[in-house]
């Protein structure tokens, strides 16, 4: 379906559940990553959409994080109507945390995975690359091209994390408008997102990856200063793709913390 620019896909019926994906990637991800989870739990309407320029959304006349944050309101007025539960993964994290400081009163829950807190390329805490597991014939297998990718960011370099990142993050990747990525959106806000005039009391969920080469995983627990009623959860032997790399472990936070709060 389309509103405006943003193309999105709603499953389920139940509690809205409004879910942002990362830079350059798409909703297809994060349909990859929590439909497993909520095939577990009754009861949530899932909101997957496409941010400008990302997916099947096209990029016109939004230059950076201020109008997607108005894109993004406009849309929960209009489609979601109500409070809902709010998910960002990565970039969508800033963005999720952008749209919480403007309208807390729209939000039920936040769940942040492997979020970004400083914008830009690896800025702040972050971790070196440092591989966890390898499969040196499965590697020798990939083209260049594939390996390249494979292993820019993904520190367990397996059969079973290739097969998902093939099939969830690759073709993601290859839909993204990277001109417009690269030299036309800019991903900071202009305020901190993170700068409330009392603590937010909303339930939130902070998922993070132990070797996470892109946005690390030290910078968030200072999150738990603002969000007093938070969880904060650092998985090891994953990377900034935690979802693929260990999603056993994800698919139980997540399950068991929405289950619970």
């Amino acid at each position: 379906m389309k509103y405006k620019i943003i193309d999105y896909e709603v499953i389920g019926e139940g509690i809205p559940v409004l879910i942002i994906h990362g830079w350059g990637i798409s909703k297809l991800t994060m349909k990859a990553a929590f439909e497993p989870v909520f095939s577990k739990l009754e009861g949530y309407k899932r909101y997957y959409i496409d941010l400008p320029g990302m997916g099947k959304s096209e990029s016109n006349n939004i230059n950076n994080s201020d109008d997607i944050l108005r894109l993004l309101h406009s849309f929960a007025n209009d489609i979601i109507k109500g409070k809902f539960i709010i998910i960002g993964q990565s970039y969508g994290g800033l963005l999720t945390r952008g749209f919480v400081n403007h309208y807390p009163e729209l939000i039920l829950k936040i769940v942040l995975l492997c979020p970004c807190i400083i914008p830009g390329v690896r800025q702040g805490r972050v971790e070196p690359l440092t591989v966890q597991e390898q499969d040196t014939e499965l590697l020798a297998k990939l083209t260049e091209e594939q390996r390249n990718s494979f292993t820019m960011m993904n520190i367990m370099l397996t059969k079973d994390v290739w097969i998902r990142y093939e099939r969830d993050i690759m073709p993601a990747l290859a839909e993204a408008d990277w001109e417009y990525l690269n030299n036309t959106l800019e991903g900071a806000f202009s305020f901190d997102p993170d700068k409330f005039t009392s603590p937010c009391n909303i339930p939130i969920l902070i998922i993070t990856a132990k070797q996470d080469t892109e946005v690390g995983y030290k910078d968030q627990f200072d999150l738990m200063k603002i969000y007093p009623n938070s969880t904060y959860c650092v998985v090891d032997k994953a990377g900034h793709n935690l979802q693929i790399e260990q999603p056993e472990i994800f698919e139980n936070i997540i399950t068991s913390w929405l289950s619970t709060h």
